[in-house]
């Protein structure tokens, strides 16, 4: 078995698809006009409209729901991320933070209010876990 991706269903795909561009770099690549995927190399943001769920699960999804899952980026330089992100990001939920484990770490949410963290490994316990 692999894992291969994360999927959010949204009202807004395109919204949601710009926003993912902009706070990570990357390019959407769509398949369909209800289906993007922002690709990295260890795992894939799928984004699909809520059209796609109706075709094969009619009322299986609820979008801009979600409270229990945190979408995770590594990435190189946090507080980069971070001043990149103030005039993308409505909500800040915790600043560049040193975490006990090692990890500075950048909470917000995205459009559908999907809770992100960016976070660079800056310990060396760290770093070795998260080695490229």
């Amino acid at each position: 078995m692999d894992f291969i991706s994360i999927r959010l269903i949204t009202d807004d795909i395109a919204r949601l698809a710009q926003f993912y561009e902009k706070a990570t770099g990357l390019a959407a690549i769509w398949s369909t006009d209800d289906f993007a995927e922002i690709r990295t190399p260890r795992a894939t943001l799928a984004l699909s409209s809520t059209r796609t769920i109706e075709m094969f699960a009619p009322g299986a999804t609820r979008p801009a729901e979600n409270h229990s899952v945190i979408i995770e980026f590594v990435v190189e330089d946090v507080d980069q991320v971070f001043r990149n992100l103030t005039d993308l990001v409505t909500n800040v939920v915790k600043e560049p933070t040193t975490m006990p484990w090692g990890n500075r770490s950048l909470l917000v949410r995205d459009p559908d209010g999907n809770l992100l963290n960016f976070f660079t490994p800056v310990t060396p316990a760290a770093e070795e876990r998260f080695a490229r």
